[in-house]
């Protein structure tokens, strides 16, 4: 473990803005390898991964991947994670073995015609069909009427509008948990989430053009696991620094996925974050060489549950391994595998200096097209450490393929078009940050 022994954060003098681009430090001479990138997103997004979720040992097995390269790499365990895994417990509801659905004869298919609602419970039942009318909104005869339905034999359909507009009235939220299913019907896209609790019935998110217009009946098959005080972990390694090892850089990116859908169906995550993961790989892979090592310790961070709510996060700047004012910058990686449309900085606004020294390396050999600065936002692993006082950047790419917490983020179809743009970036950006 580094030495922690001047514990103030020492002059931001050394970011002045004064030196010209020709000071700033060049491009590495040879860039990311592309074929380990590839190779390291197809496994985290394979199904031995079932998602990097928390049903057969998903998150794990990703932990253990991260561990293996640290360690290969040379990175240096913590003194009280000495093999580089920081444990933690969540709670989490998961979907690990049935799944079917089919209204009316029709069998919908599990992530494309429906997914499930991340609070859902389970259940295998057929139940008539009731379709929600929205007018229970404006008429009171027919609220009283609705109140006074049985419901407990039935799915209940509902679009998502009125579902969401129910679900934020007491009597209607409380009439809703009647149901025996819940269909809530969506105008868009798919897109999954998850939850640390589970409801009594079932709770179907299907796709509105899926749907059969006049369903009159449910068939469903679901398995839920709300897994109370789960054990996963965050994974972390660090390279002394040369010159002021007590100072220190960090970059993290989160591991973790949604996990599966059923027995058969799972989420990749392919952007979201397999593609920070590797970078975060590759990025210790160049600073682990002798010829690149920084005057300040770089510390690498994995974290887990970030999908979950930022428990890996929240959970490591309340029990921090090295002292959170020694922190000197943070960048945090999420989504950083398109780029078509350039890239955004959340706190770039809150660190105009920092920003500015990025946009400047931006206009050289490795910039990643449009860079644009972005305030406070609790959307990646960056805000609790924002929170906690650590300066901090969390970096994403803009444009290219729409997939999102669906099944269609895959290694496969990633398009990786600022990849190597962005790694000389970060290269640049934190040898700069030593200087």
């Amino acid at each position: 473990m580094p030495v922690f022994w001047k514990l103030t954060r020492p002059s931001l003098q050394w970011l002045g803005l004064s030196v010209c681009l020709l000071a700033l430090p060049s491009a590495p001479a040879h860039g990311q390898d592309t074929p380990e990138v590839r190779r390291t997103l197809r496994y985290l997004t394979s199904r031995h991964l079932h998602g990097r979720g928390y049903t057969h040992h998903g998150d794990q097995r990703a932990a253990a991947f991260l561990a293996k390269h640290f360690k290969r790499l040379g990175l240096l365990p913590f003194s009280s994670a000495r093999d580089y895994t920081q444990p933690f417990s969540l709670t989490v509801n998961t979907f690990p073995g049935n799944l079917s659905v089919t209204a009316d004869q029709q069998k919908l298919r599990p992530g494309h015609d429906f997914i499930v609602a991340p609070e859902s419970g389970g259940g295998r039942f057929t139940a008539s069909v009731v379709h929600f009318d929205s007018l229970v909104f404006s008429q009171e005869p027919l609220l009283q009427q609705f109140l006074a339905q049985p419901l407990q034999a039935v799915a209940l359909a509902v679009a998502q509008q009125d579902y969401q507009r129910a679900m934020a009235q007491p009597l209607l939220a409380q009439k809703l948990q009647e149901a025996r299913a819940i269909v809530v019907l969506i105008p868009g896209k798919l897109t999954a989430s998850l939850a640390a609790k589970q409801a009594p019935q079932p709770r179907l998110l299907v796709a509105a053009l899926a749907w059969p217009p006049a369903a009159k009946e449910i068939t469903i098959d679901l398995q839920a696991r709300l897994q109370q005080s789960y054990r996963t972990q965050n994974v972390l390694g660090y390279i002394p620094g040369t010159a002021r090892p007590d100072s220190l850089l960090v970059v993290t990116a989160h591991y973790d996925h949604l996990g599966e859908l059923g027995r058969h169906h799972y989420f990749p995550g392919a952007n979201d974050n397999a593609s920070g993961t590797s970078m975060l790989l590759q990025l210790a892979r160049h600073f682990s060489q002798p010829a690149h090592r920084l005057r300040y310790t770089l510390v690498f961070i994995g974290f887990s549950g970030e999908e979950a709510g930022l428990l890996g996060s929240r959970y490591f700047t309340a029990h921090p391994l090295f002292p959170l004012g020694s922190v000197r910058f943070l960048i945090n990686l999420d989504l950083v595998g398109t780029g078509d449309s350039g890239a955004t900085v959340v706190n770039g606004t809150l660190h105009p200096k920092e920003f500015q020294i990025l946009q400047q390396l931006n206009s050289g050999t490795a910039s990643v097209g449009s860079l644009a600065a972005r305030g406070r936002a609790a959307n990646s692993d960056h805000f609790p450490f924002s929170e906690a006082g650590v300066p901090a950047f969390f970096l994403y790419t803009r444009g290219g393929i729409a997939a999102y917490h669906d099944i269609q983020d895959k290694a496969e179809t990633l398009p990786l078009t600022r990849y190597s743009e962005l790694y000389r970036l970060l290269t640049q950006f934190l040898t700069y940050l030593t200087h």
